[in-house]
């Protein structure tokens, strides 16, 4: 028999069915621990030389959900070369049953088990004020209950026995998790039918972001080489070459003012004594007042070009892609499938902020283009899922949903989407807060949403979205607290929290539906050859070969329609996407 089949027949017994649950803890040296979450028996120990077969066969024969403690098993199991479809990521879910961004195994513990997280223990020396409770140090769990420090840092796989003792931790996370997502959708108060499903999309979410950091972002270095040199010139052969680089870029912009005279660019306070001298007056120098006086003077035309220029120097250079930029023309960063916030996807590496300007320098591999995808006024179409507004629901069915509620309020078009956008983001003057009181009697159900949201932020009451993420907008307490600082400051800071809070409800729940469509395009793109290989906000970017862009186009906006009807089951909100078949990322913008 062979270790795969002898696994899978251990599985069996321990009480693994096809497509259950199954706590995984890998270590590249000690192997694997496998143990089913709802079975009775014992868990199923894998050698280190076995476990990239015996995984990828379980994987195959069994196509269990992968319980993992965060997305750097997924990552584990990609070094193995085994790639799984499902997952149940106890990170991910705890982020989405408690909120905010700290999430390990210890608090996670803790929170399920009524523990004080405050006082999850640390694996610090031992002194005579910080004494280690007596116990059994083969056991994962102090006699207080917390999971010891030393196994939370590593000391798990020490050996075949506490990788299953690791494994069954694991498993008893995952059910207690399950558990309170069943609460949560039975709550009496505030009842989240989806949250299950959220969970589920959540940990997909954090294996697609696995695969993003592992096969990267398809990057032409010469292509990029050429986008950067646009603005910085030409890669410098040393630093002195540097130096004399950013010292012409600023004498672009000094030469406008009287020769003699000497600024600071990085220096705000500076630049506006620069602008002063040459007659231009601002209160401060943000690109954007900046961008409605470009022609006020040459100078500030010349600022507005160098700020650009001096941007892709210091962050995206040559530096930041020699750094990022691999042999095999990947560009890879750090992925998480949430912020911690209203739980939008991020990178680091500047995957999420690169300027357009540098597009052109991501280049589809030769055989494949990109398929992008960027959903269509997402925020209000989710708004009206998420408030039940028949009337928005309605408007939804436009591919221009801003032109509907335009005649519905008599206003112009522009100003229905000021309006509209205004009303999530709590504007309170100019022209679209005055057509306020016209979505207030077209849309009430929609607005009254928004309106419960920013009044319980403002008093400092948590909030869930539609899927079930917990916001946290500061707690009991937090508003007698400020009052102590000032009436006046206590009033400002809770009518920032509560814009927020009436943003944070809408930005979250769409961040739910994109990560549903996201990972439904990684399912469905498997059979053409598709990879996922950018998230940004609400736009997707696919690898896939050329004889196969048609299909997947087609899978990318049919995975958009089966995602909303899985997300919002009611299908009573209509959902596009922009979508278009492209070389570069360039040629989509």
């Amino acid at each position: 028999m062979t270790a795969v089949d002898a696994t899978i027949a251990a599985l069996g017994v321990a009480g693994l069915e096809r497509g259950g649950l199954l706590a995984v803890a890998i270590d590249g040296v000690a192997g694997a621990a496998l143990r089913p979450v709802a079975g009775p028996g014992p868990a199923v120990a894998v050698s280190a030389v076995d476990a990239p077969a015996v995984l990828a066969g379980v994987e195959r024969e069994l196509g269990p959900r992968w319980a993992m403690w965060s997305s750097a098993t997924a990552v584990a199991l990609l070094g193995l070369g085994v790639e799984v479809a499902r997952s149940w990521d106890v990170v991910a879910v705890h982020r989405l049953l408690f909120g905010g961004w700290r999430a390990d195994p210890a608090r996670a513990w803790a929170r399920l088990g009524g523990l004080d997280p405050a006082a999850v223990p640390t694996d610090e020396p031992r002194d005579l004020f910080h004494q280690e409770p007596e116990g059994d140090p083969d056991r994962p769990v102090r006699p207080d209950g917390h999971l010891r420090p030393d196994w939370v840092a590593g000391g798990w796989a020490a050996s075949p026995e506490r990788m299953g003792g690791w494994a069954a931790v694991l498993a008893e996370v995952v059910a207690r998790q399950q558990r309170r997502l069943d609460d949560l959708a039975r709550a009496d108060d505030e009842p989240r039918p989806a949250a299950a499903r959220t969970a589920i999309a959540e940990s997909t979410a954090e294996l697609l972001c696995a695969e993003l950091m592992v096969e990267g972002l398809p990057v032409g270095r010469a292509e990029m080489e050429t986008a950067i040199a646009g603005f910085v010139g030409p890669r410098p052969a040393d630093e002195q070459a540097a130096v004399a680089a950013r010292g012409a870029r600023d004498e672009a912009v000094l030469r406008h003012v009287p020769e003699g005279v000497r600024f600071d660019l990085r220096s705000p306070s500076q630049v506006k004594t620069m602008l002063r001298m040459v007659g231009v007056e601002v209160p401060d120098t943000r690109a954007w007042r900046l961008e409605g006086l470009r022609h006020e003077h040459p100078l500030v035309d010349a600022l507005l070009t160098w700020r650009k220029a001096e941007r892709v120097a210091t962050t995206f250079g040559y530096a930041w892609l020699d750094e990022h930029l691999g042999d095999d023309g990947r560009f890879r960063g750090e992925w998480t499938g949430s912020d911690g916030a209203a739980g939008r996807m991020t990178a680091s590496a500047g995957l999420h902020n690169m300027p357009a300007d540098l597009r052109s320098g991501v280049v589809a591999a030769p055989g494949h283009v990109f398929v992008r995808a960027d959903l269509g006024q997402i925020e209000p179409r989710v708004l009206a899922a998420v408030s039940g507004d028949r009337a928005l629901a309605r408007a939804s069915q436009a591919d221009d949903l801003y032109a509907p509620v335009a005649a519905e309020l008599g206003v112009e078009r522009a100003v229905a989407k000021v309006a509209v956008l205004g009303a999530m983001y709590g504007q309170t003057t100019g022209e679209g807060a005055r057509a306020l009181v016209g979505l207030r009697r077209s849309y009430p159900v929609a607005m009254s949403y928004l309106e419960e949201a920013d009044a319980s932020a403002q008093v400092g009451r948590d909030l869930r979205t539609y899927g079930g993420r917990l916001l946290r907008m500061g707690g009991p307490g937090v508003v007698g607290l400020e009052a102590e600082a000032g009436e006046r400051s206590a009033r400002a800071r809770a009518a920032a929290r509560g814009r927020y809070g009436r943003n944070a409800v809408v930005q979250g729940a769409a961040a739910e539906l994109f990560k549903v469509w996201a990972v439904t395009v990684r399912a469905r793109g498997r059979a053409l050859g598709a990879r996922v290989v950018l998230c940004l906000h609400d736009e997707l970017l696919v690898h896939v070969p050329v004889e196969h862009a048609e299909a997947a186009a087609a899978m990318v906006d049919e995975a958009l329609q089966e995602a909303a009807a899985r997300w919002a089951p009611d299908r009573s909100v209509r959902f596009l996407a922009d979508t278009s078949i492209v070389t570069t990322w360039a040629d989509a913008t």
